[in-house]
């Protein structure tokens, strides 16, 4: 008897794309809508929030900071820029991981469920999940006021912890799925939180950090797109034959 369907979790930025959404995005964004000072802005809130990371700053704070930066944007303006820019981004080699891409393909071909978990923002995140077919966005929120984003938060950043909760409850929601069969996809060792919830974490691009912390986990190398079925198939019943089915 074949499997049950499994729920696969995972993050975006470096993880599914190579880039960095929110800052790549941001500007997109403000260089659309000010010109060269836009894109400068841009510029100094990036190497601000990376300054302050390497100093020790929390990510959570962090990601709030970011989203204080588009206080007083349109809303509609917002989700209209976003389709622009991953409409010319994806269209360039190399936007996706071809690695992930490709598991995630494999998952959906099985009959997974796919969900993307990220700091980023749904209006940045729609266009991804539709075209790797993610059925459902675990991600931060921008509060939006009158059409307008007003810079903060509707709950905590998907971050670190957040990314835990999120995952905890889209699996207790499913009280008849074993996690122990499910996976998560992350990059950075604050998707710890969010892989250790799950019995297949995978680790995308081979962290140090990451891989110290959550020694269980497997590696899967970006590019390596020949790799994917060998490392999905050793813990699949009936001995991968789901994903051969994908035509594999």
């Amino acid at each position: 008897m074949s499997r049950p369907p499994l729920l696969v979790f995972s993050d975006v930025d470096e993880t599914l794309i190579a880039g960095k959404s929110m800052f790549d995005f941001l500007a997109y964004y403000l260089r659309a809508t000010r010109g060269t000072p836009g894109a400068r802005h841009a510029a100094d809130v990036r190497q601000e929030l990376s300054r302050r990371t390497s100093a020790g700053a929390p990510r959570e704070a962090m990601n709030r900071l970011y989203y204080r930066t588009w206080a007083g944007e349109p809303a509609a303006r917002v989700e209209e820029l976003a389709q622009a820019w991953y409409a010319e981004r994806s269209g360039a080699p190399g936007f996706y991981l071809a690695a992930t891409r490709r598991a995630l393909e494999l998952h959906r071909a099985a009959g997974d469920t796919v969900i993307l978990v990220s700091g980023s923002f749904p209006a940045v995140l729609a266009p991804i999940a539709a075209e790797v077919g993610a059925t459902r966005l675990l991600c931060s929120v921008p509060e939006v006021h009158d059409g307008v984003l007003t810079g903060r938060l509707v709950g905590d950043p998907c971050i670190g912890e957040a990314k835990r909760a999120a995952v905890r409850a889209m699996l207790q929601s499913r009280p008849a799925l074993d996690p122990a069969q499910c996976y998560a996809y992350g990059d950075h060792v604050s998707d710890l939180p969010m892989l250790a919830e799950v019995g297949n974490p995978v680790i995308v691009g081979g962290s140090a950090r990451l891989r110290a912390r959550l020694p269980r986990a497997r590696v899967l190398h970006p590019q390596a797109v020949e790799d994917v079925l060998a490392l999905l198939c050793p813990t699949r019943e009936q001995s991968g034959e789901e994903f051969h089915r994908a035509g594999v």
